[in-house]
């Protein structure tokens, strides 16, 4: 029987929780933070993860967090490869803008087959990330390792590429496309001001943009 579209979000948000923390990918992710990202009370969550857990898909440890086994880290890395496949298929293939696919991936990666994504992996040239920059893993489950840095610890006045957008706000994208900061972009950073909780960015034909160091973090360059 395959996983409901229930259990396929809470391994997905746990995966995506989990990889948030690069250095420590197998830490307990705290309840709370679970909870919240999928948008259900604390109690809702734990009474889902206690069922999880008796399915061997996560370890549970009560108050302190709970983590993917191997059979649980492997399905959610194929909802998140489905995901990510069916975005950038949306925006290459269909015409969609980067700022529409998401909400239409959270629906379609539920119910389209492995089969159906390898073919559209195969038609995509096997690429190694989505429209926003976010890794796709393979058809084994496994993402290749990226060495990225925000805008906020990348060094000063010097060239970088943005690689990911961490966010999938529509209107956060929009801002970003608007200002020329989609991934692929070359930029320099110029200044960070800790006064005023802002970056300095020079981009696209040497125009400058001011942006929080909110939206700052978000954006990942190499």
């Amino acid at each position: 029987m395959l996983p409901s579209s229930t259990v396929e979000n809470y391994l997905k948000a746990i995966y995506l929780g989990s990889s948030a923390a690069q250095t420590q990918p197998q830490r307990l992710l705290p309840m709370g933070q679970l909870a919240s990202a999928l948008g259900v009370a604390p109690g809702t969550a734990t009474t889902m993860v206690k069922t999880l857990a008796e399915s061997g898909l996560v370890k549970y440890e009560p108050y302190a967090g709970v983590a993917l086994t191997a059979a649980g880290q492997k399905l959610a890395a194929m909802v998140v490869r489905r995901h990510r496949v069916i975005e950038l298929f949306l925006v290459r293939v269909m015409g969609y803008g980067w700022d529409e696919v998401h909400d239409e991936a959270e629906q379609l990666e539920h119910v389209v087959s492995n089969r159906l994504i390898d073919r559209m992996d195969e038609m995509l040239g096997r690429p190694e990330v989505d429209p926003h920059g976010d890794p796709i893993p393979d058809a084994r489950g496994v993402v290749k390792p990226q060495q990225a840095q925000s805008l906020l610890t990348c060094p000063l006045n010097t060239r970088v590429t943005i690689t990911r957008v961490i966010d999938q706000d529509k209107s956060f994208l929009r801002f970003i496309e608007s200002h020329h900061l989609k991934p692929g972009e070359s930029i320099e950073v110029e200044e960070r001001d800790a006064a005023s909780d802002s970056v300095r960015v020079r981009g696209k034909d040497d125009q400058r943009v001011t942006i929080g160091t909110r939206a700052a973090s978000k954006l990942l360059v190499q």
